[in-house]
């Protein structure tokens, strides 16, 4: 880890920083933001953010699909379905309808973190392990390489994937769809009774 720091220039650490405040900022706004929408938005400065850490460590490919898909596509999805729902409005964050979920999300939290610190503490960190599945780099495009992994080895998760964001864009619809009303007695007999042309109702019919 030392090492690595070591060989990192100060625009690496800089982009590295900046790109880190950017992320955490976002997350924090996420969780803490009362109105839904505004979540959505603190989530696309996040995901930004993480693109320009794909950037810093030449995954372009990456970054790009990090901005059009889930920065793009998905918060887009989310939103639509916000305002679908009509949940567009701010919510009593003190109000906790499931009890111990808070003391259970304290504890999965402390438990990440603890994870993160004991990753970091490890001989290889994640980021400084080779493929598993070729290097990226080297002759032949990577657009080519990842797509090729993803249709031969990873067909089944990525078919599963596409499976399941279709099942949410069912349900949204589903629960957005409302049941006809059905018609009151006294409209079904005004409806059944049309008013003649050229008479209104208010005027007496002559004898």
């Amino acid at each position: 880890m030392i090492a690595v720091l070591a060989a990192a220039t100060k625009v690496d650490l800089a982009v590295f920083a900046v790109s880190a405040v950017i992320v955490m900022a976002g997350a924090f706004g996420v969780v803490f933001s009362r109105n839904p929408v505004h979540s959505a938005l603190m989530l696309v400065m996040t995901l930004f953010g993480v693109a320009v850490l794909f950037v810093a460590q030449e995954a372009h490919f990456l970054a790009v699909v990090q901005v059009i898909v889930y920065a793009g596509a998905i918060v887009v999805l989310f939103l639509f379905v916000i305002m679908l729902l009509g949940v567009d409005q701010e919510e009593n964050v003190a109000a906790e309808r499931l009890r111990g979920q808070r003391p259970a999300a304290m504890a999965l939290g402390g438990l990440m973190f603890f994870l993160v610190l004991l990753l970091a503490q490890a001989t290889n960190w994640a980021t400084g392990t080779p493929s598993a599945r070729g290097a990226a780099s080297g002759p032949g495009e990577n657009v080519e390489k990842l797509g090729r992994s993803i249709f031969t080895t990873f067909l089944l998760p990525f078919e599963v994937t596409a499976v399941l964001l279709v099942i949410a864009v069912v349900g949204a619809v589903v629960l957005v769809r409302r049941s006809p009303s059905l018609p009151e007695e006294g409209d079904a007999e005004d409806e059944a009774a049309p008013e003649p042309r050229g008479q209104r109702r208010d005027e007496e019919v002559p004898a």
